[in-house]
């Protein structure tokens, strides 16, 4: 019967309707100064720079006077309201995190359903009562704030945690105590992308100067400090660890071995490449010292046995490996290779991480995007692959030394969220707590392909649709992908994916060059001069969703967010024929200025700066807001938000600005600004389920497919 019924639905899903699409939109007026830069000769114009003054009267009224025309427009979608209910009722399941063990104490967090954020429970011991330790849905009123746990003390009795506000990367440091989850008076402010690296009774942190007012979520973020916060005094008591006056654009991070013998100070000038200095903590005024120069490769200490440290690094292993150097016999101006042991060598699969718990490591290997635990021994003894339970992406296996056991999450695009427990003597797996999320996996399938890039590439993709899905071409789909920062897009579970599927949808993700699913050899084939590799990549995907009759042009979505909106800003004007529905998110869509905004900066190790004369050319051939022309667009719906200070808004602004004036053809170019939102992170689930509901709405809507219920 159930799957009589799922046959019936792909069936009704794609009736036609009639498309609002056709009709013409009145955009807001946009209005047009005479800037122009002057790159090496080359004269740029810019006439939407005024857009950039986010907190600027005018631009706050573009702004509501965008929205209003983007839901006006989604407000008259029939099945927009029950495209929304839907997701409340798919969303609506119990959903638990695997517990971290604090002492005598383990911490978890847990959603009941439908809560905006989900509340941090302790218990003392696994199976001791549930308290609340803490609830961010009672730190704002309406659930825009968002916590992050920091760091916990060595003596477990105190735990720093980070309060972010309305989705901006800004975070309050606060400390609970770990017995009885009361607050302390310890408050600090201006934190950004730190963690709580504690020695002795307070903790090593990052943080900026204090922003000038009105400029908090705009201006360049420089000259990151390292600070010492004492439990119990004021902010202003802390002590400065380090800075470096004459290198404005870096960040710093800490970490404290176990045993606390070791500070180490991690230096990035972006986001690739470290350089790391140490000091010894039992040594009184020792000053810090290179333990490894910048900024080449990565490194990442594991762990520490008395001077020996165990450090995973893409040094000397493009696919990473492992090594252990001691620090009594190193020298920092000699090779590390000359230096070091080899513990876990290099493979052909991705070593993706590397963790410690119960004097074990747990080595995670990706295979073709796929995730492979193996626990080994500090000597380097393989002591065998821990079984998973499918194709997906394991997470955890995290502890100290004295850890009889490990915890780990499990999932994959059917599979939903489940935690494992490992216990690490004997090897055995067994669940602890499943997901009861309200789906049959069996219903559902996914297929891996490997498909030719416009060079020959060989490129992976996952494509998830309903059994008995007809090939005809002619099924709404939807293509996802980042393609940069080295970040792996492995297959994940996505309750909210669910309203798209069982509508016969199809949803496939490109692991696109860029990214690192097949090490920094992939990375670097899609970075800087190699960007246009990544946009190849992912039209070829869309090519071959269509060769193979998955769907057709005019059935075809792209979505991405971030350096994946950059990406879908960038394909969309270089192949508009190809789709038939956008949805570049909190997008880099000006090249050519990206780095003179918050932390953009940081991104040059990754795409270049317009500063150079040759990445400027290279930019300038790509930069979505340069490269827009009077064709036939798709119907795209920009989404950004008003508190994204990673990328900042105006990137979205000054796109859908270009678009709705070289606006051609009857396809809405529309533009959904979220308020107290930001970058993504920590998004309460109310307007999660909103935007959603508005993009396969849009998606929907676009394509004339009735979605039914």
């Amino acid at each position: 019967m159930k799957k009589t019924f799922f046959l019936i639905l792909s069936l009704y899903a794609v009736i036609q309707i009639p498309v609002m699409a056709q009709e013409s939109i009145k955009y807001p007026a946009t209005k047009k100064v005479a800037q122009e830069d002057n790159y090496f000769g080359t004269i740029v114009k810019d006439p939407y720079r005024w857009l950039e003054n986010d907190t600027a009267a005018e631009v706050i009224e573009w702004t509501k006077n965008q929205n209003a025309v983007t839901f006006g427009y989604l407000d008259k979608i029939p099945f927009r309201a029950g495209m929304k209910k839907r997701l409340n009722q798919i969303l609506n399941y119990e959903r638990i995190s695997a517990p971290t063990r604090i002492g005598e104490y383990y911490l978890y967090s847990k959603n009941d359903g439908l809560q905006n954020q989900s509340i941090t429970y302790y218990t003392k011991g696994l199976t001791g009562e549930p308290k609340v330790f803490m609830d961010p849905n009672k730190m704002s009123s309406d659930g825009t704030a968002a916590v992050s746990i920091l760091g916990v003390s060595h003596d477990k009795k105190y735990l720093a945690y980070g309060i972010n506000q309305s989705g901006s990367d800004w975070q309050t440091i606060k400390v609970k105590k770990v017995e009885d989850a009361t607050d302390q008076s310890d408050v600090l402010n201006w934190v950004k992308f730190s963690g709580a690296s504690w020695y002795k009774n307070g903790f090593f942190y990052s943080r900026y100067p204090t922003p000038a007012k009105g400029t908090e979520l705009s201006a360049k973020n420089e000259f990151h400090q390292v600070w010492y916060h004492e439990l119990g005094t004021s902010q202003d008591k802390d002590k400065l660890v380090y800075e470096d006056k004459n290198s404005p654009l870096r960040y710093y991070g800490t970490q404290v071995t176990e045993d606390e013998h070791y500070l180490f100070l991690y230096i990035s000038q972006g986001t690739y490449g470290s350089e790391i200095l140490y000091k010894d903590l039992t040594k009184e005024n020792d000053t810090f010292k290179v333990l490894f120069k910048g900024f080449d490769f990565e490194y990442g200490i594991i762990d520490n046995s008395g001077s020996t440290l165990f450090v995973s690094t893409n040094d000397g292993a493009q696919n990473n490996h492992v090594i252990s150097i001691d620090l009594n016999n190193y020298d920092s101006s000699k090779p590390v290779a000359s230096q070091c042991k080899i513990v876990v060598p290099e493979t052909k699969s991705l070593l993706e991480s590397v963790t410690a718990a119960g004097g074990k490591l747990f080595l995670n290997y990706l295979q073709d995007v796929s995730s492979h635990i193996y626990q080994y021994t500090y000597s380097g003894v393989n002591e065998g692959e821990i079984s998973l339970p499918a194709i997906g992406t394991a997470a955890g296996f995290d502890g100290e030394k004295e850890d009889k056991e490990v915890f780990f999450t499990f999932n994959s695009f059917t599979y939903p969220p489940t935690i494992y427990r490992y216990s690490i003597a004997d090897k055995k797996v067994t669940e602890y707590k499943k997901s009861n999320v309200a789906f049959n996996p069996a219903d559902y399938t996914t297929e891996q392909v490997f498909y030719p890039s416009k060079d020959g590439t060989k490129v992976p993709m996952f494509i998830v649709y309903k059994k008995g899905t007809m090939m005809n071409g002619k099924n709404p789909t939807l293509l996802y992908a980042y393609g940069g920062f080295n970040v792996n897009i492995t297959p994940s579970f996505s309750a909210g994916r669910l309203a798209f599927l069982e509508q016969g949808g199809v949803y496939a993700i490109a692991n696109i060059r860029g990214g690192g699913e097949y090490g920094e050899a992939w990375h670097k084939g899609g970075m800087l001069l190699n960007k246009q590799n990544v946009f190849d990549d992912f039209i070829a995907a869309g090519e071959y969703l269509i060769n193979k009759k998955y769907t057709s042009s005019d059935f075809l979505a792209i979505q991405g967010g971030s350096n994946g909106g950059l990406l879908i800003g960038a394909v969309v004007n270089q192949r508009p024929d190809l789709f038939k529905v956008a949805f570049p998110a909190v997008g880099v869509m000006d090249m050519l200025r990206y780095h003179k905004f918050t932390v953009g900066w940081g991104w040059v190790v990754e795409y270049g700066s317009s500063d150079d004369a040759e990445n400027f050319k290279n930019l300038y051939k790509y930069s979505p807001v340069h490269t827009v022309k009077d064709v036939k667009y798709p119907a795209v719906m920009v989404t950004t938000a008003d508190h994204d200070d990673r990328v900042v808004p105006a990137h979205s602004y000054k796109y859908i600005a270009t678009l709705q004036e070289h606006n051609t053809g009857n396809n809405p170019k529309l533009i959904r600004i979220d308020m107290k939102a930001g970058h993504g992170a920590g998004k309460p689930l109310s307007k999660t389920i909103d935007e959603l509901a508005d993009i396969y709405s849009f998606l929907f809507y676009n394509m004339g497919v009735t979605p039914k219920y």
